[in-house]
């Protein structure tokens, strides 16, 4: 079972990690060739400075794929999916869309609908519609309880048109049932490897209730932090500390449960991108293999002791 590693940029001191785009480009090479398959793209600055950044990523990275972070209301479906298309074409296969149901900012609070179930309920048609806009040969018109589209069409498709990846997460009902139908990446929260394997659970009958049950993968966002590290938890990823060996071990037990994705945190800096590729990834990959090699059957990982970690 190969296993991908995507990083998950920070804030750095300017506040964002694209903030000088030339000295990101050096990181970027660095973690294209340290390991990491994907990038995923979340500034502060919202949805259309991260198209710009997607776009510049694309442009100079040669095999490193972007997760380009999104959200429903931002912009009309009919123009999200021709600017996304543009990206699909441009980026030669390496786009993937991340949907967030969290705002953006308080600020456009007026523009948002009220209530958990409400927010989900307008992602799923927004992502209705821009399959559709991705597929379609002819103009549509639609009337739905939160977008009118007249004449619906975009020319250009992407080369993926409407099977471009989207990564969808959550634990309510409500959003299991909004990814079971459009995830092909489900992205999961932070937990023991036993709540893990739980909400894992819970997501492919979602899935499969589409029949798309076979059809879903699943990322797990992980925090490495200082050893030491007494500040503030991250609830959103599970949390591991230690040297990159002791890492390693402390993600076995999760990739034993069929995740096929790391989304890595907190390492920012070069020699940190660095060595986390070098050790981290290295281990994890050789490990797998040769347990895989031992015990071909899936699910057949013997249990580790693991370095000390927390589900933040």
């Amino acid at each position: 079972m190969p296993i991908e590693f995507t990083h998950v940029p920070g804030k750095a001191a300017n506040g964002s990690f694209f903030y000088d785009f030339a000295e990101t480009a050096t990181k970027l090479s660095l973690i294209e060739h340290a390991g990491f398959r994907k990038l995923v793209v979340d500034d502060p600055a919202g949805l259309l400075t991260n198209m710009d950044i997607a776009a510049q990523t694309l442009d100079r990275t040669g095999s490193l794929e972007v997760v380009l972070t999104h959200w429903a209301g931002v912009i009309e479906p009919t123009v999200a999916a021709r600017q996304l298309a543009a990206l699909d074409r441009r980026s030669g296969g390496r786009l993937s869309l991340r949907m967030l149901s969290e705002p953006l900012e308080d600020s456009d609070a007026e523009a948002r609908p009220v209530g958990h179930s409400v927010v989900w309920q307008r992602i799923d048609e927004y992502l209705v519609l821009l399959k559709r806009l991705w597929s379609n040969d002819r103009p549509f018109d639609h009337e739905g309880a939160f977008y009118s589209v007249r004449g619906g069409f975009v020319p250009r498709k992407g080369p993926h048109g409407a099977d471009l990846a989207i990564r969808l997460g959550g634990q309510s009902g409500t959003a299991l049932k909004v990814a079971g139908k459009h995830a092909n990446v489900f992205e999961l929260a932070a937990g023991s490897p036993d709540e893990v394997r739980q909400l894992i659970e819970r997501a492919r009958s979602a899935a499969a209730e589409h029949g798309r049950g076979g059809r879903l993968r699943f990322a797990l966002p992980v925090r490495i932090r200082p050893d030491g590290w007494t500040g503030t938890p991250d609830h959103k990823a599970v949390e591991i500390a230690g040297p990159p060996a002791r890492l390693a071990l402390a993600l076995l037990p999760y990739a034993a449960l069929g995740i096929e994705e790391f989304m890595i945190g907190g390492i920012d800096r070069p020699g940190e991108i660095a060595r986390i590729g070098r050790e981290t990834i290295t281990l994890v990959a050789n490990s797998l293999a040769r347990r895989e090699a031992e015990v071909p059957q899936p699910g057949a990982f013997a249990t580790h002791p693991i370095a000390e970690h927390r589900a933040g």
